[in-house]
């Protein structure tokens, strides 16, 4: 309907003004609430040409437009808007064929295969709360786009080397005592994580030795045994010691392990994994490469470098003056390795907008090589996820761990349930099941509400509650709706309900019809935080819908019928939308 506005819209203006407008180039809305209508068509811009009052530009529009589409019943204009109401003829019409044709809100194929990227930890600390917001991020918006029908590919990078990895395995070197994760009962990235932070508060108390016997911080620093140690290790690794090499292979084995138990925890999954370790000597052949064209130059010290500056950048580093790569380097080989792979016609990376330059420069540098996948990179830029206490500190261990995290949510969403009481007559398998998708659902779409761009703050205490803008509140609405089939005993999808809907029917239906806009435009903006704004919105419509009328108990069997099939639909649309944002709803609770 929306298109069709667009179209008949423009083909009119063009008619009635001499202009030349593209349906592209014709807004429309939903209607406000405190309008009558259903959509609205912005005429501000049709005004000036027409050079008549709004009003009357709105008049000729809208009369105009209700002789050429049959669905619509009547019009009203305020100032530059004009609001079309629908008959109801088309919302039964709608409702009837939506709800029986499970195909009807798919989308044809893109013929696009689009990858996406998310995750990316280090192996050397568990995952925390920012890897939380990242994947769930990342793994709804490859559902997204799946939906929207393109061929979607994910994957994950490990950045398994370099100096913070090593400080991991010198301190377990130094004070592991030989323990595995199996030993001391831990999972291997928890583990590896303490190590991390065991070299921190060592080295700590060094620097605060050497500048009690009077050096300078910055001299203290450089002088810590564990700072010379850790760095004579990563030399090591990079010269391929087996004696290091089989360490670091026996403590990232023990993170990997750790990772993928969360991974099944969160239920995201990958199609493939990449580790830094592997493609950071094919960025190395790029920049040679680079270097061999002359887009790349060599600065006196030795170091690989582009100049960027005519792109409002500056010099890069591309590899250092000893030959050792950089993060961009390894960015390179990684990006050549994955179109070599599967020749995706896009490449999004969801990473945090703390490597908003960093981006920039990898897809500026593929352009220079006239990479063929240069013009599909795409930075999915987040924001950073604080605490109500301020911001998270892996080295000094303030993280949010995430296995913490979840254990925590399901076990508040246990307390709550239970208070609740709303587990009567579940077994103990099902209540668990329950309370894990509650915590899973409370901790998912806090995350996903937000505008992925903006920094937000997590309070877990606001997440969880069966009342306002949260997960529980949509999956407790969809156990409702089941629950009032159970009760009509599912007999009414055999009918054909023609009814005139009421305010609250008519509201429900449009938020049900505009669903998959919301999937193109969170496709198109690469933002869950649409859908889980929509869904939300079905889920306030339909308690209000509930509200305000009886269902199972209402006045005709074809009313009966109609809001049964209603509900149920509306069911249908909540339980396909929290998919993709990665959240289970219950039958029952």
């Amino acid at each position: 309907m929306e298109q069709l506005l667009r179209e008949k819209t423009a083909a009119i203006v063009n008619k009635l003004y001499g202009t030349k407008l593209s349906a592209q180039e014709i807004t429309v809305n939903q209607t406000a609430k405190e309008f009558t209508g259903d959509f609205t068509v912005v005429i501000f811009s049709f005004v000036k040409i027409a050079k008549k009052k709004p009003e009357d530009v709105g008049k000729e529009i809208g009369d105009a437009i209700l002789n050429e589409i049959s669905d619509i019943e009547s019009f009203n204009v305020v100032k530059g808007f004009v609001n079309f109401k629908l008959k109801n003829e088309f919302w039964n019409s709608f409702l009837i064929n939506a709800s029986r044709d499970e195909n009807y809100f798919s989308f044809p194929s893109t013929n696009k295969k689009i990858m996406v990227e998310y995750a990316g930890p280090n192996t050397n600390k568990p995952l925390h709360l920012g890897h939380i917001r990242n994947i769930f991020i990342g793994y709804s918006v490859s559902e997204i786009l799946k939906a929207a029908g393109n061929e979607v590919i994910k994957v994950n990078i490990y950045n398994d080397r370099g100096i913070h990895i090593c400080k991991s395995m010198l301190a377990y070197q130094k004070y592991g005592g030989n323990e595995t994760p199996k030993s001391k009962g831990v999972k291997g990235d928890h583990m590896v994580g303490d190590f991390y932070v065991k070299f921190d508060q060592e080295l700590k108390i060094q620097i605060a030795g050497l500048m009690a016997r009077g050096l300078n911080e910055e001299d203290a620093k450089k002088k810590a045994p564990l700072n010379i140690e850790v760095k004579e290790m990563l030399l090591k690794w990079e010269n391929g010691d087996s004696e290091v090499r089989a360490l670091w292979e026996m403590m990232n084995g023990w993170v990997y392990d750790g990772f993928e138990e969360t991974y099944k925890l969160i239920g995201c999954d990958f199609n493939k994994h990449y580790k830094e370790s592997d493609t950071y000597l094919l960025g190395k052949n790029i920049v040679e490469e680079g270097f061999n064209k002359k887009v790349f130059y060599k600065r006196q010290d030795g170091a690989v470098c582009v100049d960027l500056t005519e792109d409002g950048l500056d010099e890069k580093v591309l590899m250092r003056s000893d030959g050792t790569s950089v993060y961009i380097t390894q960015d390179l080989g990684t990006a050549d390795l994955r179109y070599k792979d599967f020749e995706p016609d896009q490449m999004i990376y969801t990473v945090a907008n703390e490597q908003d330059y960093h981006f920039k420069v990898l897809k500026l540098v593929t352009e220079k090589l006239e990479k063929k996948y240069a013009a599909g990179i795409n930075h999915l830029s987040y924001g950073m996820v604080d605490l109500p206490t301020g911001r998270m500190k892996s080295r000094e261990g303030t993280v949010v761990d995430a296995d913490i995290l979840i254990e925590e949510m399901i076990r508040t969403a246990k307390e709550q349930t239970l208070e609740l009481g709303k587990t009567e007559n579940f077994s103990e398998t099902e209540a668990e099941k329950l309370y894990y998708e509650l915590g899973m659902g409370a901790l998912k779409f806090f995350i996903l509400k937000v505008d992925p761009r903006k920094r937000m703050i997590f309070n877990p205490k606001e997440s969880i509650d069966f009342h306002g803008f949260t997960g529980p509140f949509i999956q407790y609405t969809y156990a409702r709706i089941q629950s009032v089939k159970r009760k009509a005993g599912n007999t009414f999808k055999s009918s054909t309900p023609s009814v005139h809907a009421n305010e609250s029917e008519l509201h429900l239906l449009l938020q049900l019809y505009l669903y998959p806009n919301i999937i193109t435009e969170a496709a198109k903006n690469l933002d869950p935080a649409l859908l889980a704004n929509h869904i939300y919105f079905i889920a306030k419509s339909f308690n209000s819908f509930y509200a305000e009328n009886s269902i199972v108990q209402a006045e005709t069997v074809e009313l009966k019928n109609f809001r049964l099939l209603l509900s149920d639909f509306t069911g249908s649309i909540l339980k396909r939308g929290m998919k993709l944002l990665g959240i289970e709803v219950p039958e029952r609770m």
